[in-house]
């Protein structure tokens, strides 16, 4: 099975420089365009089946896709992006840098655990499952429609890889050799 990773679109919450993770954000127009852009390019890759995170970026995002392919998207939950952020999830990065510098601070690791946050062990263990049903679907290529977060934590436990992963990047995963081919977008850490 192939399964190709995309991460959604630029969104508001970036143009407003916040931290995201379980902030629901939209789309911009840019990221629109950069998602429409990317799905004329997919028309070729043969996707059979679209899944795409519960949050509204991906979800936009996965039905740009889907218009493009002519197919319906599937919203599962568990491709959702962590909750890394707790209690700084939607707050501008420059007002939590003031009001709260230690929390801040923490930020600069996936490691770390903020108050109010998914810790990376649960998130893991949550993208783990959500791929390993991924792997279960009757289709041989899919399109799943996720954030950065559950793509580099793909990349990193499963390829052995740190990647650092734009709007609408993309790579390509085949599920018998364990393979990966970054595919624009993307870039080693």
């Amino acid at each position: 099975m192939i399964i190709y990773f995309m991460r959604h679109g630029e969104t508001t919450g970036d143009v407003e420089n916040r931290y995201g993770g379980d902030y629901d954000d939209h789309l911009t127009l840019k990221g629109r365009k950069q998602t429409d852009n990317l799905a004329k390019k997919l028309l070729d890759m043969k996707i059979k089946k679209i899944i795409s995170s519960p949050r509204k970026r991906a979800q936009q995002s996965a039905q740009i896709i889907a218009r493009r392919l002519g197919l319906p998207a599937q919203v599962v939950k568990t491709w959702r992006e962590r909750n890394f952020y707790g209690t700084l999830t939607g707050m501008k990065k420059e007002e939590a840098q003031q009001k709260h510098p230690e929390l801040a601070a923490l930020t600069q690791s996936y490691k770390n655990n903020l108050p109010k946050a998914e810790t990376y062990n649960s998130f893991k263990k949550r993208i783990l499952d959500a791929f390993a049903h991924t792997k279960t679907l009757n289709t041989d290529t899919v399109l799943v429609v996720a954030h950065s977060g559950p793509i580099t934590c793909i990349a990193r436990e499963l390829l052995g890889k740190e990647l650092k992963i734009h709007d609408c990047g993309l790579i390509k995963v085949d599920t018998k050799t364990m393979t990966f081919e970054m595919l624009g977008g993307v870039e080693p850490k």
